[in-house]
């Protein structure tokens, strides 16, 4: 699942690889979103799924397709790449195409959140907090990649999932900081355990050279985190109802200890220019928009969501 390959109107069996003319590959270049809308708009509802283990997304319905909410930020580097621009991007990078990555929002049966702040030494969105499974190249899906960067491993019959929806993600995030050198397409899941956060804790083994930090959060503070929006005047830095601090758990040479990080930290936005800063990552905060539209039916999940098996999120997504 390494490259997205998209199309307007194509026909049932036109996304084959070796039909590409009719449902291309697209490259580093090009935008995903912007393919599916007008020049000025950001969103587009499209029909995702994998066929032959290629990633498809269309304006069309096809055999196992889901329809979703693709989007991209309003400040897309891929979206304002002039002519000029994309030319200079070395030989490599231009015929990359777009990579495919898979990220898990895990909710605890008391309604707590997973989040984890990656790596400094990672040379992608360094110190930035997302869902497990954030990446530019993904090799690994779902229940695997959870595994992997958190040591949490769910049994069928332990959780219940839906897609949320896809992220057009570019670093670096602005023209500002230079061309885009990666451009991939988040798969935003929600998982649904059956356990309380406190005893997934108990369980997590995270990988340090992946993660320096992760923190459960509340549906206050998550709601507050999707409320800010990054490229947008934001007057409210700290609503009145989120804690001065935030517990969470950070990663040292091979120890995990416990702390308290400033709550100020998950509201900051990402700057127009110079060096990044830590915090939410914006395709996080879109997707933690999406759970809050659907926090009103957590307390009946089955209505909504689908039965947990190994073999959905290991193979499917």
């Amino acid at each position: 699942m390494d490259n997205v390959y998209a199309g307007l109107g194509a026909p049932h069996g036109a996304w084959r690889e070796d039909e590409a003319c009719d449902f291309p590959a697209l490259s580093v270049s090009q935008s995903i979103t912007g393919h599916f809308c007008a020049s000025h708009e950001d969103e587009a509802t499209v029909c995702c799924g994998l066929d032959q283990n290629q990633f498809v997304i269309s304006d069309s319905e096809f055999p196992g397709s889901t329809q979703i909410l693709l989007k991209r930020p309003s400040f897309c580097p891929i979206k304002h790449l002039e002519e000029r621009q994309a030319a200079a991007l070395p030989e490599a990078l231009r015929g990359r195409g777009v990579d495919v990555g898979v990220a898990v929002i895990l909710q605890s049966v008391d309604r707590r959140v997973l989040l984890t702040r990656r790596a400094k030494n990672l040379s992608i969105f360094p110190n930035i907090w997302v869902p497990p499974g954030e990446r530019t190249r993904m090799k690994l899906a779902g229940l695997r990649e959870l595994q992997e960067e958190t040591g949490l491993r769910l049994e069928p019959g332990e959780f219940s999932w839906r897609m949320l929806g896809l992220w057009e993600s570019v670093y670096p995030p602005m023209l500002s900081r230079g061309l885009p050198r990666r451009h991939h397409i988040v798969v935003y899941l929600l998982l649904l355990s059956t356990e309380s956060h406190q005893q997934l804790q108990t369980r997590i083994k995270a990988d340090e050279s992946e993660v320096s930090a992760y923190a459960w959060l509340e549906p206050h503070v998550l709601e507050c985190i999707a409320a800010v929006e990054d490229g947008a005047e934001n007057t409210e830095r700290i609503p009145n109802n989120l804690p001065t601090t935030i517990e969470a758990t950070e990663l040292s040479g091979g120890s995990a200890q416990p702390t308290e990080l400033p709550a100020a930290t998950f509201l900051n936005t990402a700057p127009a220019a110079g060096e990044d800063v830590e915090r939410v990552s914006t395709g996080t905060r879109f997707a933690l928009r999406l759970w809050a539209q659907l926090e009103h039916l957590f307390f009946c999940p089955l209505g909504y969501l689908n039965p947990g098996t190994a073999e959905v999120l290991s193979t499917a997504w």
